[in-house]
């Protein structure tokens, strides 16, 4: 894509997400890949994969997206975007590629892009530079939260500091889960 496009708070002017239940609203009006991520994937199945095959709306190149943290806000052209989750690829992505084992192997590779959502409207364009302005003071990146909501699930406590920051839908859920963990760990009654 060339030139300008608006951002709105539900993502980019004409991106449509198919399935609303799962993909698109608070805390993921957008999603970044990384380059470097891309470049794995392409030696690794031996084919081109172009901006936007990843599903993501900004391929970004210069920043490790694994090591994001959740809260971390980025301004793009006249946007202000903050980090809000890894993505966890679903059977859907599989089939898309046509690769069987991808949610597996993406699973296992361990670098998942980030969420974003939109704090400040604006607009955005190919070239523009992703400045980081802002870093929490807690370690909880998008590659620590992605290892626990699919392989580490016994570290849901360690999600407490970001909760605020995380997709509305699933702050309630994952909330309940932290603070039972948090009361077993300290052997307080929830």
């Amino acid at each position: 894509m060339t030139g300008r496009v608006a951002v709105g708070e539900a993502g980019l002017d004409g991106d449509v997400q198919v399935n609303r239940k799962y993909h698109g609203g608070d805390g993921q009006a957008l999603y970044a890949y990384a380059q470097a991520d891309a470049d794995f994937w392409i030696a690794e199945l031996g084919r081109e994969l172009p901006p936007g095959r990843f599903g993501e709306n900004l391929r970004v190149s210069g920043l490790d997206l694994t090591g994001a943290l959740i809260g971390e806000r980025w301004r793009v052209g006249t946007t202000l975007l903050e980090v809000s989750a890894p993505r966890v690829p679903c059977a859907n992505f599989a089939r898309f590629w046509d690769e069987p084992q991808l949610v597996k192997r993406f699973t296992a590779h361990g670098a998942t892009g980030a969420y974003l959502r939109v704090l400040e409207t604006g607009e955005i364009g190919a070239g523009d530079a992703v400045d980081v302005v802002h870093r929490p003071a807690h370690e909880v990146t998008t590659g620590v939260a992605f290892r626990i909501y699919t392989t580490q699930k016994h570290r849901l406590a360690e999600l407490a500091p970001v909760l605020d920051h995380l997709p509305e839908r699933d702050r309630t859920r994952l909330r309940a889960k932290v603070e039972a963990g948090l009361a077993a760990r300290t052997g307080v009654l929830a």
